[in-house]
């Protein structure tokens, strides 16, 4: 095989030359799956979606039942056909896949890698692009969450901190060690409120990243919240913000729970702020279980997740007055925008506002003198 220059994943490097392949298509298939995810960590993508790629590229290799080079729009038509119509996967999922897709076959088709003539050696055939302009899932809004997923209520976050706070009690009564976890959780919960941080956000927070705010002495130690883990940009690390506490009892809570509770785990070792049972911090899926419990049990609609508690977080400080730009950057936000997508603002906020507004117009009306402005 011709040298085909030091590419990272080009053929030439996961591919031995001279040497005969028992299994040609299998082998090739996995060197190309090699020189992919090759290609996009020297893009600096994150190794999470590397893997999760690989994983949607295996999947529609599985359903239809072909190698690279024999795929065709078709099938991905097909593939994507079962997806929405059998398995009502979303339509963020749907484009996910899409982009695997995609991608993968731009770097077989890319003669920088070699892969084409390498295929028509091999096959006779060589790997086409499957996904164009016309079969591709467009991003046309600004978000897809689905109708359900909103903020809670504040009735509604209170009942569910409320029915955490009496889990932790019940267990504690019988004499069961799952206090301790539930009573972790709960914390978690309204910490994630109380900054209004995201799910992993929330997860990969250290003791240390809690400090005094000099403005609010009020605070305390924890009167600032240091995210070293925040929602990366594509091809870029974690980003970092700090969040300022602008609720009295966040303070209480984690002042709680880090002299009287933490230390009956055990670890006196580990800088995470919630420490597992079986590893150095609290797994997602624990938290998705334990939220989705506590709801259920309280007859709360399914679309109330963890990241309702950012939205109730954003909703709630526009609720009673706090300034736009100001919520903006305490979330960690680019534009204006994406916070407004955030706010589910009640109906009875809008109702004051209306009123102050029509109260507004009917004053100035009967004063005109004010020279008042709207």
């Amino acid at each position: 095989m011709q040298d085909r220059g030091q590419v990272p994943g080009a053929a030439g490097l996961v591919l031995i030359d001279g040497v005969s392949l028992l299994h040609p298509e299998e082998q090739v298939f996995e060197a190309m799956l090699e020189g992919f995810a090759n290609q996009q960590l020297a893009r600096n993508l994150a190794f999470p979606t590397v893997q999760n790629r690989e994983h949607q590229l295996r999947a529609f290799a599985r359903h239809a039942d072909a190698f690279p080079w024999a795929w065709s729009s078709h099938l991905v038509d097909e593939w994507f056909s079962d997806l929405r119509a059998v398995r009502h996967v979303s339509r963020s999922t749907v484009r996910s896949y899409q982009v695997a897709i995609r991608g993968f076959c731009s770097y077989l088709v890319d003669p920088v890698y070699g892969w084409a003539s390498e295929c028509e050696q091999r096959f006779g055939t060589h790997p086409i692009q499957v996904i164009h302009d016309v079969n591709a899932a467009a991003h046309v809004a600004d978000t897809e969450a689905g109708p359900a997923r909103r903020a809670f209520t504040r009735a509604e976050l209170q009942a569910l901190f409320d029915h955490a706070d009496d889990e932790v009690a019940r267990k504690r009564a019988l004499g069961r060690k799952g206090w301790l976890s539930a009573f972790r959780d709960a914390t978690i919960f309204k910490i994630a409120y109380g900054y209004g941080t995201r799910r992993n956000e929330t997860r990969m927070l250290d003791a240390v990243d809690f400090g005094r705010n000099p403005d609010g002495p009020e605070f305390g130690e924890y009167g600032v919240c240091y995210v070293r883990h925040g929602k990366a940009q594509r091809g870029s690390p974690p980003k970092r913000r700090s969040v300022l506490a602008v609720w009295a009892w966040t303070s209480e809570v984690l002042e709680q729970w880090f002299t009287e509770i933490k230390p009956c785990f055990g670890t006196p070792n580990n800088s995470a702020a919630w420490p597992s049972e079986r590893g150095p911090r609290v797994g997602v899926q624990q938290l998705n279980k334990r939220l989705a419990a506590y709801r259920d049990a309280l007859g709360m609609e399914p679309g109330l997740d963890f990241h309702s508690l950012r939205r109730s977080y954003v909703t709630h400080l526009i609720e009673d007055g706090w300034d736009p730009r100001f919520v903006q950057e305490q979330v960690g936000h680019d534009h204006a925008s994406t916070t407004s997508i955030y706010t589910c603002v009640s109906s009875d906020y809008r109702t004051r506002t209306l009123r102050k507004a029509l109260d507004n117009i009917v004053s100035e009306a009967l004063n005109p003198s004010t020279g008042g402005t709207r």
